[in-house]
């Protein structure tokens, strides 16, 4: 499958990326979408993966000027595609026109291995957010390396 990954206004794309971040996080995740969609979401700097063909969203993430990565979502039936990749790649590069040093990361824990690979460390102690078990992982901008994929909210 070809997809192409843009960064996006929040005030002009927002029902594309709601609508896969509610099939992804609110519907397979369960998460409250009270909690889904923050006040961050208009600070943010967003990308939108959408298939070439069809025009159709399928993955979306968001960076903040901090340095938080989040809300990584890729549909289902297109996470065999490693458009994940192709989305940390993009806020990758936002992270560096930003100029920022460091990223970090809100993984929940069963995914801290997965980070570690991409030159992530633990952070902190782990916390329990939207009913998961989350660890804060940080790495260098300069350090940062895309391994295989993992949803992250």
């Amino acid at each position: 499958m070809s997809y192409t990954v843009s960064r996006v206004k929040w005030e002009q794309a927002a029902p594309l990326l709601k609508n896969v971040r509610e099939q992804v996080f609110v519907c397979e995740w369960r998460i409250p979408k009270h909690i889904e969609f923050d006040r961050k979401d208009r600070f943010a700097c967003h990308v939108l993966a959408c298939h070439d063909k069809t025009q159709e969203p399928i993955g979306t993430g968001r960076i903040l000027s901090s340095g938080e990565i989040s809300r990584i979502a890729v549909l289902k039936y297109c996470r065999k595609d490693r458009v994940d990749k192709a989305i940390l790649r993009t806020l990758f590069n936002i992270a560096r026109e930003m100029d920022l040093k460091e990223i970090f990361i809100y993984s929940p824990l069963d995914a801290t291995d997965y980070f570690k690979k991409m030159n992530f460390n633990s952070s902190g102690s782990v916390f329990m957010e939207a009913g998961m078990p989350k660890q804060k992982m940080t790495c260098p901008l300069s350090e940062v390396s895309v391994a295989k994929y993992y949803l992250s909210h």
